[in-house]
């Protein structure tokens, strides 16, 4: 799960993670033409398989989350596969563990909601595509639902968030 904080990208240097989704139906892995992309059992999209990567970057281009990146040095696509080697025997992601304000949580819907407020989201519009993923974002529970079908700025400060039209904004 991702925690959205509240930020105003005109005045602060804050960050927002940019972490995998692990979509329902990846396409990073639907185009890619090695079928060097794998999703577990688990819903989890794992990083491309070396033997098979051939560096064409098509997943690069086509996650609508931007998140793969390929590395020259390798010639290999990588990207978070939520550490699979620790999650695949009960540990939390890195990611997870270190993160003092919990904005990037790791474990059940229920355990969340016993101790967290705020709308959960994992489906996506982007144009035409809506992507269903299976990495949550908090939103805050009064906010209106988020679509991706024409240009807007999201303005996040600490206790609102606003969605404006492109043309009412300074850029």
């Amino acid at each position: 799960m991702i925690h959205l904080e509240y930020i105003d990208r005109e005045t602060t240097v804050q960050t927002t993670p940019q972490v995998c989704m692990h979509c329902e139906n990846p396409t990073c892995a639907q185009v890619c033409p090695a079928d060097a992309i794998k999703q577990n059992a688990d819903g989890v999209v794992q990083t491309s398989l070396k033997p098979r990567c051939i560096g064409c970057q098509n997943c690069v281009l086509a996650c609508p989350f931007g998140v793969p990146k390929y590395l020259v040095e390798a010639d290999q696509m990588m990207k978070c596969d939520m550490c699979y080697d620790r999650t695949s025997i009960g540990k939390r992601p890195m990611c997870a563990t270190v993160c003092p304000s919990e904005a990037l949580y790791f474990g059940s819907l229920e355990e969340w909601k016993s101790r967290r407020k705020g709308r959960l989201v994992n489906q996506w519009k982007f144009g035409k595509q809506v992507v269903t993923t299976n990495v949550y974002t908090v939103m805050p529970e009064e906010s209106d639902a988020v679509t991706l079908d024409e240009p807007v700025k999201i303005d996040v400060r600490l206790g609102s968030i606003a969605v404006r039209k492109r043309e009412e904004t300074r850029l």
